[in-house]
This record gives C-alpha cells, sequence and structure tokens, in this order.
C-alpha cells in the first residue's frame, strides 16, 4: 500500500495514485515518484532516451523545428507551420520527458524560435506577422523550465508582454479582437494589428501568458504579474469576451502537457504566484476537482474515448495530485 499521509487534502474521496501507477507509461511513473511519492529517482536524463522521446528527436529538421504534417508556410498569409509544431513538439519534450538546454535538441530548438523572435522582441509567425501574445507566452514558458531564464532573448520577450498588457491588466490577442470579416490573407500578412487597451483582457490569453511569469524567479512577484492573476482568478467559469474557446465549458477541457487555458492550467499557474486555497475564487476552483473526481481516482478531460484519450486522462490526473500539492503542502 502506498504511504500518503500528508501528501493530499482530505477532500479526495479516492486515492488516484494506484490508477495512475497501473498506468504502463515510464515517464508519468517517473514524475509520479519524483513529485508525488517524493522518492529518490535516476537522474532526469532517464527520461531523455525512452522511444517515445527518441522519435520526436529523429524528426527534428536541422534548423532546430520541426515540419507541421502536410503544411510549411502559407504564402498568402505567412502563417508558419514549423513554429507551431516546433512548439507542440516542445511541450512534451520539456513537459513530458523533462528536456533542458544541456540537450542538443533544445538547443536546436531554442535557435529556431529565437530566429522567429522580430526587432520588436515578440515571436511571430503563427498568426502570420500578426502579434501572437498568447503562443508567444506559451513558447517562453517552455524556454524557461528548459534553462533559458537569464537568455537575453527570454527576458526581452517577458518585457514586451508586459507592453502589451491592458488597462484592465490582463492580455487580448489583437488580431483576434478585430471582426473575422477583416481577417484576410492580406491581413495576416500585413502590418500588426495594435491592442486596443481599453478592451477587456481576454482570460484565453492571459491564462496562456502568466505561466512564462510564473515560472521565472525574476518576475512572478511583480505587483503587474500579481494583478493579471488577481484578473484571471475572478473570470473562473465565465464566458471569455472574445470568440476563440469563449464557452464555459472550455474551462473544463484538460490536456497534458497543456496547451490552451483552463481551470486546471490557471490554477496551476495561480500557485507559482503565490495564491492560496483560502482565496474564495480559488477555494471555488479547487471544490471543483475535488467534488467532480471519478470513482477510480481521475477526472473527466472533456476529449472523448480511446487509448490517447485515456492516456491523457491519466497524464491529466497527475497534474491535477501535482496542482493540489502546490496549494495544500506547498511543494
Amino acid at each position: 500500500m502506498i504511504d500518503q499521509s500528508g501528501i493530499w487534502p482530505h477532500g479526495l474521496r479516492t486515492d488516484p495514485l494506484p490508477v495512475l501507477l497501473e498506468w504502463q507509461d515510464q515517464a508519468l511513473t517517473y514524475l509520479i515518484r519524483r513529485d508525488l511519492l517524493k522518492e529518490q529517482v535516476p537522474a532526469i536524463e532517464a527520461l531523455w532516451n525512452l522511444p517515445k522521446a527518441s522519435k520526436i528527436i529523429r524528426k527534428q529538421l536541422p534548423d532546430g523545428s520541426w515540419k507541421f504534417p502536410g503544411k510549411t508556410i502559407d504564402p498568402e498569409t505567412g502563417q508558419n507551420y514549423f513554429l507551431l509544431e516546433t512548439y507542440r513538439n516542445l511541450r512534451v519534450l520539456v513537459d513530458v520527458f523533462c528536456f533542458s538546454h544541456a540537450h542538443p535538441a533544445i538547443q536546436r530548438s531554442a535557435e529556431y524560435i529565437f530566429s522567429c523572435q522580430t526587432e520588436e522582441k515578440d515571436i511571430r509567425g503563427i498568426l502570420g506577422n500578426q502579434y501572437m501574445p498568447y503562443y508567444h507566452g506559451a513558447i517562453l514558458e517552455l524556454l524557461v523550465k528548459a534553462g533559458y531564464a537569464q537568455d537575453p532573448h527570454v527576458l526581452d520577450g517577458l518585457d514586451w508582454l508586459l507592453s502589451m498588457r491592458q488597462e484592465d491588466g490582463g492580455w487580448i490577442i489583437p488580431a483576434l479582437a478585430i471582426p473575422p470579416i477583416q481577417r484576410t490573407p492580406e491581413f495576416w500578412s500585413g502590418e500588426p494589428a495594435a491592442p486596443d487597451r481599453s478592451k477587456p483582457f481576454a482570460h484565453l490569453a492571459t491564462g496562456m501568458i502568466l505561466p512564462a511569469f510564473a515560472v521565472h524567479p525574476d518576475y512572478r512577484d511583480r505587483p503587474e504579474i500579481i494583478a493579471a492573476g488577481t484578473c484571471l482568478k475572478h473570470r473562473f467559469f465565465q464566458a471569455d469576451r472574445y470568440n476563440d474557446r469563449k464557452d464555459p465549458s472550455y474551462w473544463l477541457k484538460f490536456q497534458f502537457p497543456y496547451w490552451w487555458s483552463n481551470l486546471l492550467t490557471d490554477l496551476d499557474a495561480l500557485s507559482r504566484l503565490g495564491f492560496d486555497h483560502h482565496d474564495p475564487d480559488i477555494a471555488g476552483a479547487l471544490d471543483w476537482f475535488l467534488q467532480h473526481q471519478e470513482d477510480n481516482g481521475l477526472w473527466n478531460t472533456g476529449y472523448g474515448s480511446g487509448k490517447e484519450a485515456e492516456a491523457n486522462r491519466h497524464w491529466v490526473g497527475f497534474a491535477v495530485c501535482r496542482m493540489l500539492n502546490h496549494y495544500y503542502n506547498g511543494d
């Protein structure tokens, strides 16, 4: 029997660890034993040579990017699908297999990403020539985790994000605040639309941006970041102010490694910013997870069924447990 004394909050009805450890995934088991059970584990490099990680590395292109299946760079809009695929793979390498800048593949991918950074210091390409602060933030989060916290490109990128905040303290995606009829191919390849600072923040954008600051030791305590976190927690369970992933149901669609903002990703980031479980907004969100745990100890991710969906459900279960540890045990 697994000794969980002191690990889990009393609100969890079912011990989630047995079902998580039964899932045959070496990386998941490693992280459970390291992060949840606090056991001694082999050096992190043990994950780098696992078959799934090696398969991703083999597909990396010489310039450090990955090719998006069937697409490259759209000649009409300038949308860079290589950058999108690089982000997708970097998520897995960093958050599942814990790769760092010590590995050549991460060094190459970082150099490719930095080549997509403009003179304005934003990373650009997934939305053509338009600003993409949400992807920009998500990419920087991964680079900070991989050991690039003090790299000038990353610091410039974080400062650029600070310069893009709305008057209310959060962020929007300027191009997606433009009426759809105006988003022609010429729009995507044209000069980037500036944010209308008077508009209300988008919790999709804010939730994808805050984690970059939350994982950075020099930014997480800044007053403007705490203010943005306060804005975000007040929006829990509400519809977004913009059309992309607007419906409140998107708060409850979970995936790991993280991509889109949702209740789990936002709680994770806010815990790293110092928000605690006594805060009423946080307490209400945590209570959702306590009340919606299934009989086997896991949670419904909102992403269907099948082997991949079941694997995702186990990884999400791990992420929920780790998030709860942040709040209830300060881990």
